[in-house]
C-alpha cells in the first residue's frame, strides 16, 4: 500500500518491525478505524529518498510500533525498540507474535519485552490488542 503524501507525521503511528513478506501490517490496517493515521515503511522501489522519509516519519510519529514475527532475519529491529524504549518510552509500542519461534528465541524475546516494558513501553501480545489501543487513542 502506498503511503499517503503529507508534510507532517506528528499524528501517525509508524509501522516498524519485521518485513520479509509478512502480513501483520495488512492484518493490523484492516482492523484500524479510519481515524487512525499510520506510516507504512514497506514500499516498492526503495530509494535514498524513501529511507529519508522513513527516518523522518519514525522520528516525528505519535507512536512507533515494532512488531516482531518469526520471519525476522536480523536483529536491527530489536536494537531499534530498545533504543526507542530509552529515548521515548511513552510513544513506543512493542509486540512479539511468538508463533514459529523456537523456545530459546521465545525466552529471549520475552526478556526483551520485559525490559522495554520496565522502561515504560506498552507491550502487546496480539495484533487485535494493538488495533484496540490505537482505535481508542485516535477516537
Amino acid at each position: 500500500m502506498e503511503n499517503p503524501k503529507k508534510m507532517s507525521f506528528a499524528n501517525t503511528t509508524f509501522l516498524g518491525g519485521t518485513c520479509n513478506e509478512t502480513t501483520w501490517r495488512d492484518d493490523l490496517i484492516s482492523l484500524l478505524s479510519s481515524k487512525v493515521e499510520y506510516f507504512n515503511p514497506v514500499i516498492d522501489g526503495w530509494t535514498i529518498e524513501s529511507q529519508l522519509r522513513e527516518d523522518e516519519a519514525r522520528e516525528e510519529a505519535r507512536y512507533v510500533l515494532f512488531v516482531i514475527t518469526s520471519q525476522m532475519t536480523d536483529v536491527f529491529t530489536i536494537a531499534e525498540v530498545v533504543d526507542c524504549s530509552n529515548k521515548r518510552p511513552d510513544n513506543t509500542l512493542f509486540c512479539v507474535l511468538y508463533d514459529g519461534f523456537n523456545d530459546v528465541l521465545k525466552n529471549s524475546l520475552k526478556a526483551v519485552s520485559r525490559m522495554v516494558k520496565r522502561n515504560g513501553v506498552k507491550v502487546f501480545d496480539t495484533i487485535e490488542q494493538i488495533a484496540g489501543f490505537l482505535n481508542s487513542v485516535y477516537e
